[in-house]
């Protein structure tokens, strides 16, 4: 692994070719915030795609592409004047500093060289700090409990406990952050395993309007239910976005599996039966047995 000195270094070089490319690049020189939007979303997606593979080469390739989006921006801040690189980098310091109080006195903030705690938790008059009661967390859940209401303390901070949540997170993605934004504020089940009666209800409440074949009340219990299979899943510690991605990648390799088979075997797979199908299916969830031991 490299020293502190050559990864300031190599940043700066980065920041360096980015300066020369906006400058001399017609490509680059062209790019703006509106421009560069589709393809930071892009390129979010493609190091997400390398996460859920634990692809070590292209996580590391695709952090090189997500961290040239976030120097773009920072770039096109600096030219416009309204922030640049430090900014961007002592602004988000300064926040991580101010959130966590148990490590760090919040009057460290903007502080060049922060210093963690042993710091008595009071302000310049010697009054108590306002994030005294958060200075004690000890585990996990008590920090995530106290991030919440902390934010809500800053001066740019969420304005409500859900404000937080971006309007443009994926359905599924956002039914996970609200819910867990509000349990951290003490609105949730006091015993997880009181939610599978929410969940066979909501299920049941969809069946009923399935029946009735009411497409509009039919897609609102749709949601109900997958909301509340979505909260069984984080009172149980369950990602459901890396369960339902897994799920994916796993449907594909079967699928491929079979259609690659039905070439082989000369047949259509518009042509074959659903038992064929299924035989090709069960050959690959063998081999992928098989592999796993």
């Amino acid at each position: 692994m490299h020293t502190r000195e050559e990864k300031m270094a190599a940043f700066g070089r980065y920041l360096d070719v980015l300066d020369t490319l906006r400058e001399k690049c017609p490509w680059d020189r062209k790019q703006t915030n509106e421009s560069l939007r589709p393809n930071t979303i892009e390129e979010t997606f493609e190091l997400c795609d390398a996460l859920i593979k634990d692809d070590k080469h292209e996580i590391c390739k695709e952090l090189g592409d997500v961290l040239l989006h976030i120097c773009f921006y920072a770039k096109i801040g600096e030219e416009q004047g309204d922030f640049d690189i430090a900014d961007v980098c002592n602004r988000s310091v300064d926040k991580l500093i101010f959130r966590h109080p148990h490590v760090y006195h919040p009057s460290q903030v903007g502080k060049p060289d922060p210093k963690p705690l042993p710091y008595v938790p009071t302000d310049e008059s010697g009054e108590k700090s306002a994030t005294e009661e958060f200075s004690s967390a000890k585990t996990v859940g008590q920090v995530l409990d106290n991030w919440e209401q902390i934010k809500q303390r800053e001066k740019d901070g969420n304005k409500t406990v859900l404000s937080g949540v971006p309007n443009s997170l994926l359905s599924l993605i956002k039914a996970f952050r609200i819910q867990e934004k509000a349990c951290h504020v003490g609105f949730d089940w006091e015993n997880r395993e009181d939610v599978w009666a929410k969940v066979r209800e909501e299920l049941d409440e969809l069946q009923a309007e399935l029946g009735k074949e009411n497409q509009e009340n039919s897609t609102r219990e749709l949601g109900d239910f997958l909301f509340s299979v979505i909260n069984a899943a984080r009172l149980y510690k369950l990602n459901p976005d890396n369960a339902l991605e897994y799920t994916n990648q796993k449907f594909i390799r079967r699928f491929n599996y079979v259609e690659s088979r039905s070439i082989e075997l000369g047949k259509s797979l518009k042509t074959m039966t659903l038992e064929e199908m299924d035989k090709l299916w069960d050959e690959a969830k063998n081999l992928e047995k098989s592999s796993n031991k």
